[in-house]
Order: structure tokens, then C-alpha cells, then sequence
């Protein structure tokens, strides 16, 4: 029986339960939780190669799990058809670790792209929304120039506005101040903070610790395939475990440390 008819709302939020996903032989998550509240900002931590942009994959439905529970707002998206997925979903934007922008189209057909496909907009609204995205991030004068045209600081608040264009409620973050300089990674806390302000619910993965102290409220650590913590900043800094103090604080131990990829799921 339908959940709204029998007067139960239906849950709020993105949930991993117990999320297990491995890649030819190789173990990428092990009985891994997640649970983003619409209005909290949680940053997902961990070294290079830990599986983070995993995560975000599972969340969006291009990859299923081995086993455990997927839900966006409660509807469980694995096994959904495309057509079910692209609905569920819909409330979900993501900014990639290189934007991800169209070379053959304008920065204006890039932000737009979106609402093209969705053919629930005329041109004019569409130019208008464009327009509204681009000045949010600062770049109205940008829209007819193509992305070799831009810096890579540019091409990331770009995809920031695509993002934006279909008024998203949770907005995914892949590394996104990655290879920028400071001033860069500067204008893309403060995009994320305005965001935040704005309501938009946000999950970063990153390893960049500066990044996220600014604009996360909770933090999860990803370690050898586990969720090792979930907590405040304050609660991070002040754990006991080896792992997160040596993120935190490198040490000579950490000298060439190395996760192997050879570990499996036998």
C-alpha cells in the first residue's frame, strides 16, 4: 500500500546501509553507512584510492552494489530503470573533479544542457535561468566562451552553475578544489558556503582537509574500505584512532605509506 496514502511521509535524506561494492576481486567498501539529513553539509574524508568518488557513484545509480541498501528520500534506487532512476534522482546534482563540461558547447549551452534535456522549459526561460546561475558564481560574462577558453578555477564554478540550473535539493562534490590555487579554492568554499545559506544540502568527497573544515558541519572517515568515523569536527580532531591522526597530523610513519591494492574480498 502506497506509504502517503496510509498517512506514513516517506523518509528524508540519503541513506547507505550496510553498502558492500567490490571491482574485480578488489574490496572498495565493506559494510559502509552513510546518512546525509537534507540541510547538513558532510564532507567524506580519506587517502587517495580509498574509495570516495565510489560513493558518490553508488549514490547516483552508475554502479550497483554487491549487496546493502540505497535510498534517496526512502525509494531504494537499486534495481530502479533508468527511466525510474533519472526521477528519483532528480533532486541530486554533482560537480565533478574536472567539471566535466561539453568542449563543443558554450558555457552558457553547458549550464543550460540540463533544462534542454528536460524540454519542461521554452528558450527564454532557459536563457534566463543561465543567466541567474552564472552570475551566482560570478561569470555572466563568460557565456559564450568555450571551456578551452577558461582557467580551471572558471571551469569549476561552470559546473557549479549547471548544477544550480535545475534547482537541485543535494548537491555532490567531487574534489572539487583539487589542483586549483588559493585563490581558486577560496571562491569555491565560499560558492559552497552560499549554497549552504541557501538551504542546498551538500556531500563533498575530498582529501583536502583545509576545504572541508570550512564548509562541512560532519565529517565521515573512509578507511581500508570501512567507515572508521562520523562525527564533528572537533569530535575528529580529538578521536584516538591511529588512522585519523595521522591524516590529520603526517608524520615520519606516514612516509610512503600505502593502502595495497591487492586486498580482496576473500
Amino acid at each position: 500500500m502506497d506509504r502517503v496514502r496510509m498517512g506514513i511521509m516517506p523518509s528524508t535524506g540519503i541513506r547507505l546501509d550496510k553498502v558492500t561494492y567490490s571491482v574485480g576481486g578488489r574490496l572498495i567498501l565493506q559494510d559502509f553507512d552513510l546518512s546525509l539529513d537534507r540541510g547538513v553539509n558532510r564532507t567524506i574524508l580519506g587517502v587517495s584510492g580509498a574509495g570516495k568518488t565510489t560513493i558518490l557513484k553508488l549514490i547516483l545509480g552508475l554502479i550497483p552494489p554487491n549487496s546493502g541498501s540505497i535510498t534517496i528520500d526512502g525509494t531504494e534506487i537499486t534495481g530502479l530503470s533508468e527511466a525510474r532512476l533519472r526521477e528519483v534522482r532528480r533532486p541530486i546534482a554533482v560537480v565533478f573533479q574536472g567539471g566535466a563540461l561539453f568542449d563543443s558547447m558554450t558555457v552558457g549551452e553547458n549550464v543550460g544542457y540540463r533544462l534542454i534535456e528536460q524540454g519542461t522549459k521554452n528558450p527564454a526561460e532557459i536563457e534566463r535561468v543561465v543567466l541567474e546561475k552564472l552570475g551566482f558564481v560570478g561569470l555572466e560574462d563568460a557565456i559564450d566562451l568555450y571551456p578551452a577558453e577558461l582557467s580551471g578555477g572558471m571551469k569549476k564554478r561552470v559546473a557549479i552553475a549547471r548544477a544550480l540550473a535545475a534547482d537541485p535539493g543535494y548537491i555532490l562534490f567531487d574534489e572539487p578544489t583539487t589542483g586549483l590555487d588559493p585563490i581558486g579554492v577560496y571562491n569555491i568554499c565560499e560558492l559552497m558556503r552560499r549554497l549552504q545559506q541557501q538551504g542546498k544540502t551538500t556531500l563533498m568527497v575530498t582529501h583536502d582537509l583545509h576545504t572541508a573544515f570550512q564548509v562541512s558541519q560532519r565529517f565521515s572517515f573512509l578507511h581500508e574500505a570501512r567507515l572508521v568515523f562520523e562525527g564533528t569536527r572537533e569530535e575528529l580532531m580529538a578521536a584516538g584512532m591511529e588512522v585519523t591522526r595521522e591524516f590529520l597530523s603526517p608524520t615520519p610513519r606516514s612516509l610512503f605509506a600505502y593502502t595495497s591494492p591487492e586486498r580482496t574480498t576473500a
